[in-house]
């Protein structure tokens, strides 16, 4: 089991794959992920069973704790299959497993795992948690419809148990996640938000229409469709509050989106404890946050119950103005060099441009500063000429900070 001392806040980061470890790899202090079973996100990547040791053998390498999610609703048939999960956690040396259901914690238990709870329980006052904290939970997910002064008053209640809080991501307009609407929708518990299948209809367009006025209160409105939670400018406060752990959620995203957020929350988490923490840098954090994946922003119920400004009505989906633009891909990698030579198929690239070198088919994610350009025997450019068209595609050599695979593709984040 790894042993790391680290007094300050720990930032954890969510994964979806080999790449998004890659992304938060020097940035996050923890990360969790779910395997092929038992986890609330079972349509992300997700690693395989047999995945378990390299996944933690490479973060505890780099100083990163290691949490398993195995928080669905277990059914009496899962059992063994649960059983086998947790031994290969063990064997793992997971750091920690989070679940909610009493059975599988009795389980972890009897294995000797730690565990902590899930924001499933929705834990919500201080006798809960003392009561997961007799259990021997070693750490507590509260429930995300608490203000932080609640948050605070449980912190000074409870005796040693770690309290965790989500810090940005996804809100979903349900009791810390428990919703049957997906179900009800699809007419089978396999489409359950409990058991990780949700298929999000709360974010799409609905009619709500009150027979008793014979009128309609919502027309075809995102009305449960909640902005996402954004915590980056109050990081003092929430350090302050004695919480000992902030999550990123989006084990559904892209790389890019993962490692821009953990990047953000790791600066300004840095920033509090080197006394640097400005509205400069907020404003900043806020600019790169807006970049990615997003529904507009909220602090959810941190400083009282979200009023309907908190809601996206307008739009179902991601509302930055920057995209994924497909530009390349690589031809070969140079290993002797440190140099890729790659197809431009779209745009053009200048000195200085980030670029994205992602797999299609490989588990590459590397972030790129375009450094050098070379065109045939062309060397020290400052830019290529523009692509237009597939006749006009072109070869170029770039030097890479990072090993890239043959056909791996290359993306920049393009202002609409």
């Amino acid at each position: 089991m790894k042993n790391i001392s680290n007094k300050r806040v720990e930032l954890m980061a969510p994964l979806k794959n080999y790449k998004s470890l890659s992304a938060v790899l020097g940035k996050a202090d923890a990360v969790y992920f779910g395997v092929e079973s038992f986890n609330m996100r079972m349509y992300s990547d997700n690693f395989r069973l047999d995945d378990l040791n390299n996944i933690v053998k490479t973060c505890h390498n780099n100083n990163i704790y290691t949490y398993l999610t195995t928080n669905i609703v277990i059914y009496e048939n899962e059992f063994p299959l649960l059983d086998k999960v947790l031994d290969k956690a063990v064997e793992a040396e997971i750091d920690a497993v989070i679940i909610h259901d009493i059975g599988a914690i009795h389980l972890a238990k009897e294995k000797g795992l730690n565990f902590h709870i899930s924001t499933q329980a929705n834990i919500s006052n201080s006798q809960t948690a003392l009561f997961y904290e007799s259990l021997g939970a070693q750490r507590l997910i509260l429930a995300r419809e608490l203000l932080l002064e609640q948050i605070r008053e449980i912190k000074n209640k409870v005796n040693r148990a770690e309290i965790e809080c989500f810090v940005h991501g996804a809100q979903c307009t349900s009791i810390s996640g428990r919703c049957y609407f997906s179900a009800e929708i699809c007419q089978s518990q396999d489409y359950s938000a409990n058991r990780g299948k949700c298929i999000q209809p709360c974010r799409r367009k609905w009619k709500v229409y009150d027979e008793q006025d014979n009128e309609f209160i919502y027309d075809g409105v995102f009305f449960i469709n909640a902005k996402d939670l954004c915590m980056i400018e109050h990081i003092p406060k929430l350090i302050e509050a004695q919480i000992d752990a902030f999550k990123i959620e989006g084990r559904m995203r892209d790389p890019i989106y993962i490692e821009e957020t953990t990047s953000c929350y790791r600066e300004a988490i840095d920033a509090y404890y080197d006394n640097t923490f400005s509205q400069e840098k907020v404003k900043d954090w806020l600019n790169r946050l807006n970049k990615v994946y997003n529904r507009g922003f909220s602090t959810g119920f941190y400083f009282g119950l979200p009023k309907g400004s908190e809601i996206q009505r307008d739009f179902d989906g991601n509302i930055s103005n920057y995209r994924k633009i497909e530009i390349g891909k690589v031809l070969n990698y140079f290993p002797e060099k440190k140099a890729a030579k790659i197809l431009l198929t779209s745009g053009k690239l200048k000195l200085k441009d980030e670029i994205f070198i992602i797999g299609t088919h490989t588990d590459t994610y590397l972030k790129q500063e375009v450094k050098s350009i070379q065109i045939k025997q062309k060397q020290n450019l400052t830019e290529t000429p523009s692509v237009l068209s597939k006749k006009e595609r072109i070869t170029i050599g770039l030097t890479v900070d990072k090993p890239v695979k043959t056909n791996d593709k290359i993306f920049k984040l393009e202002q609409l």
